[in-house]
């Protein structure tokens, strides 16, 4: 047959048919899955189930003989997990596809531990359980956000304890299913809507305990990396202090229990006020220690001599400015006295070396004036011509006289 074209369609029959084909190719196949949804209605020969993925939203229509069904050993539940051996088909009528299963094997306990610890050692290895990755929850959250069964025990336990220790706390609770094929997907939804959620500051994953098949849930590996994906701060409150999924490790908080949940997700306001009221008598004895140590301090600097009568030392110093001030004054005085001595016979010297002196002991100054008219002292007979006009200076006065007779030659009157 030509490939199709606008012009030359397939009718929907025709490609219906070749799906069929290439999946009728593909054999019988092993997949295993978590049961949901089981319909095996009485008077039918064949019985309808839904196998689902435990870690994606992904599931398939699986078909079987009701026979097989109702003799499988443990019965079939929503939840478990099986194997089934069976050859895809797909119908041309309602053009859907779905597993026609010959054999259904449940997965033992033993075959699930192992799995989970497998997990458990790549989670470890790839340092999801890093004590360094763990996020310390905030001492009071604004806003603590809880995922856990409607209306279970944990729910209950978590409330009740965390508001008789803080009865002021605000929760936004999730409900969700906690157990089967639905838990991890309504567990991921709720973990991203609180987790989006600005007031939520820490987030509660609680359930009470189960058995290892109903714990299951938690230690998907989904689950486990969206909570360590978690920008908030995680507790994980599952089950009882033996029981230990994957959850636990990858939590920023381990709590043993949803009561312990509760009193470790807030503070204890007894326990507060009562570590309020010891600091606060811490700080007032320190202060009264310190005021008192202070007081001790002023005492003793009073009691020195020198606050205790502050005028001492100041005349101490007056006295020692005033014997300053006298000595001073004493060693002042006696310079001026050696320099008036000094200067009286410095003047006694003058007085007796200047002409008043001479003067006063007989000497006379003959001074004659000069054609210019400024007088000259006579130091010999030739300075004074006869006739000349003199001026004769005596210690008590002068006399003007006009030159005369002879003159006499020094050493002739002899």
């Amino acid at each position: 047959m030509s490939a199709p074209t606008p012009e030359e369609p397939w009718p929907v029959r025709t490609v219906a048919r070749k799906i069929a084909d290439w999946v009728h190719r593909l054999g019988t196949v092993w997949v295993e899955g978590q049961v949901t949804q089981i319909s095996a209605r009485p008077g039918t020969g064949t019985a309808f189930l839904t196998l689902r993925d435990p870690a994606a939203d992904v599931s398939m229509t699986v078909t079987c003989a009701t026979q097989m069904l109702r003799s499988h050993e443990p019965p079939l539940t929503d939840g478990a997990r099986i194997i089934v051996h069976a050859k895809p088909t797909f119908y041309l009528n309602r053009g859907t596809l779905s597993l026609r299963a010959d054999e259904i094997r449940a997965v033992g306990i033993g075959e699930l531990l192992a799995r989970i610890e497998r997990l458990r050692k790549l989670l470890a290895a790839e340092g999801l359980f890093d004590q360094r990755r763990k996020r310390r929850p905030p001492f009071l959250p604004k806003k603590v956000g809880l995922i856990t069964g409607r209306a279970s025990a944990a729910e209950r336990d978590v409330l009740a304890n965390a508001s008789a220790r803080w009865p002021a706390v605000a929760f936004r609770v999730e409900n969700v299913a906690v157990q089967g094929a639905m838990a991890v997907p309504q567990i991921l939804d709720a973990l991203r809507v609180l987790d989006r959620d600005p007031e939520v500051e820490v987030i509660v994953i609680a359930r009470g305990g189960g058995s290892v098949e109903d714990l299951l849930p938690f230690s998907d590996e989904a689950l486990c990396r969206a909570v360590s994906d978690c920008r908030t701060p995680v507790l994980s409150a599952i089950g009882h202090e033996p029981d230990t999924p994957l959850l636990d490790h990858v939590a920023d908080v381990r709590c043993s229990t949803p009561t312990d949940a509760g009193k470790r997700v807030v503070p204890d306001v007894a326990e507060e006020s009562a570590r309020v009221r010891q600091l606060r008598d811490r700080a007032r004895r320190a202060l009264h220690g310190w005021v008192d140590r202070e007081l001790r301090v002023l005492a003793q600097l009073r009691s020195r001599p020198v606050l205790s009568d502050p005028l001492t030392p100041l005349r101490r110093h007056a006295e020692q400015v005033d014997s300053l001030v006298g000595r001073s004054r004493r060693a002042l005085q006696s310079r001026l006295a050696e320099e008036r001595a000094a200067l009286t016979a410095t003047r006694a010297r003058l007085t007796t070396l200047g002409p008043a002196a001479t003067l006063a002991r007989g000497y006379a100054v003959v001074q004659h004036t000069g054609a210019d008219g400024t007088p000259r002292v006579l130091r010999t007979i030739e300075d004074a011509p006869e006739g000349a006009t003199v001026r004769i200076r005596l210690a008590d006065g002068a006399l003007h006289a006009v030159v005369t007779g002879d003159r006499e030659a020094a050493g002739e009157g002899r």
